[in-house]
């Protein structure tokens, strides 16, 4: 990276960058309150919360949203004048998974082939850690240029819209000029990369029910309904024989314009097993980015180790649907509890639960706030363009904050590039990315400044 007063300043305040990671690791933040103390989550966001205030921070308080969690919120006064730009990042993470398969503990920040390790390192509590580098970096060479909000979630990860509904009963509590989401990522590892689009998604709840009681198969099978078959034909109806999701009535054609994603990285990425096929059809970026998927999140049925030989009375599942930009996610909700119930056999009892939704999102990559980005990740990316790709993922405030703040320009940037392995095991985040963007997001508000101010 070529030196300036603020690429020097970020590189020296990474060790500090380090610890501060591996604290905010430590806390087990996952909104789930069956599997994971509540007070784990709320240890983090005071954390955070006194992160802000050492900062300068105004006006710091935890939010109680409406899901049981929390989301943090601090406000930085800039110049008389200066433009509001809101930055935001989650502190809520994934569960672990398999603890057995991490090769270093899920929750301690390990360093290991020049990468570091540890859950929400880059997804995104990282993201946090970014933001407060570019700050500090911003603070100790002449002063942070703008206003700076700063708001940090508390269950994105679970999709329950805690933070949307309290900016929905709050508007002017987020209202900014600019938005900077840091909870996406480079497209490679090195490569700058804006994220313009956003799947949707749903996730819903599933129970069938055909018997009073579990019947003995000998018995009873072959006339008995049985509730875990009519499962497995509902949920094998979501997909064509390629794999690709069907849904009664959802287009699932829609085609990817932009940067293309080669089918090889894709497996290399996925760690797609060798001879196995990928699903669906179209390029790999109509699929991940353009149109909808549906995914079986879990079964309820009992396991083999145990299983007795019944007809099963009761089973159920919890589906997901990502929804892709120009689909209203409220009517694709509407097709798949239409599509469940034309597709379960037998006249069984189905019950559907609609447990969390997010609209999809598409930014105006045309303002002059991506003008200002661009000219920041290419100064700390020297020799790269910036690119600007979609995501297949959701992060449902970004519509919110869209139609609460209609003029307001978002950019989406992150850690979480293809080796990060978000939401899988062994998750973890390139020091050196972390170093990049922090130096991108400080440069990007002072040309966003000077922008404003022209």
């Amino acid at each position: 990276m070529s030196q300036n007063p603020i690429a020097e300043t970020v590189a020296s305040l990474m060790p500090r960058a380090k610890q501060e990671l591996s604290e905010l690791v430590a806390f087990q933040s996952v909104a789930d309150w069956a599997q994971f103390p509540k007070s784990e989550s709320e240890a983090a966001a005071n954390w955070v919360a006194d992160a802000l205030r050492a900062e300068g921070f105004q006006d710091v308080a935890l939010l109680d949203t409406p899901d049981g969690t929390q989301s943090v919120y601090g406000f930085l006064p800039g110049p008389d004048g200066a433009p509001t730009v809101l930055l935001y990042a989650h502190y809520d993470v994934q569960p672990p998974l398999d603890d057995d398969a991490w090769i270093s503990p899920a929750f301690e920040l390990t360093e290991r082939d020049g990468r570091w390790y540890g859950r929400g390192a880059a997804d995104c509590k990282g993201g946090f850690i970014m933001h407060l580098l570019a700050l500090r970096a911003l603070k100790a060479n002449g002063g942070v240029p703008v206003s700076v909000k700063v708001i940090v979630e508390g269950s994105e990860e679970q999709g329950t819209g805690g933070l949307q509904s309290y900016a929905e009963a709050h508007p002017e509590l987020l209202a900014a000029d600019t938005i900077v989401i840091g909870d996406a990522g480079n497209f490679r590892l090195g490569l700058p990369t804006v994220t313009a689009t956003l799947r949707g998604m749903c996730l819903l709840k599933l129970k069938i029910d055909t018997l009073g009681g579990n019947l003995h198969s000998g018995v009873f099978g072959g006339a008995a309904p049985d509730a875990l078959a009519a499962l497995i034909r509902v949920l094998d109806s979501l997909r064509a024989a390629d794999g690709s999701t069907t849904v009664d009535g959802l287009a699932a054609d829609a085609v990817w314009e932009g940067l293309q994603y080669p089918e090889a990285d894709f497996r290399s990425d996925a760690k797609v097993l060798d001879g196995v096929e990928l699903i669906g059809a179209g390029t790999i970026a109509d699929r991940l980015w353009a149109r909808p998927a549906v995914t079986v999140l879990g079964i309820d049925c009992p396991p083999v180790v145990g299983a007795t030989p019944s007809v099963h009375a009761s089973a159920g599942a919890l589906i997901s649907l990502r929804v892709p930009p120009g689909v209203d996610t409220t009517e694709a909700v509407k097709l798949l509890q239409a599509h469940l119930e034309a597709h379960t056999p037998w006249k069984a009892r189905l019950e559907l639960e609609l447990v969390g939704q997010g609209q999809p999102f598409r930014a105006d990559t045309d303002s002059p706030a991506y003008a200002s980005m661009r000219t920041a990740l290419e100064a700390a990316y020297p020799g790269q363009e910036m690119q600007i790709t979609g995501m297949g993922g959701s992060i449902p405030l970004c519509n919110t904050l869209t139609s609460l703040y209609p003029q307001a320009e978002m950019l989406l940037i992150g850690l979480s590039e293809p080796e990060a392995q978000i939401h899988a095991v062994n998750e973890s985040v390139s020091p050196e990315e972390l170093e990049r963007l922090s130096v991108a997001e400080a440069l990007f508000l002072v040309n966003y400044a000077a922008s404003k101010a022209a």
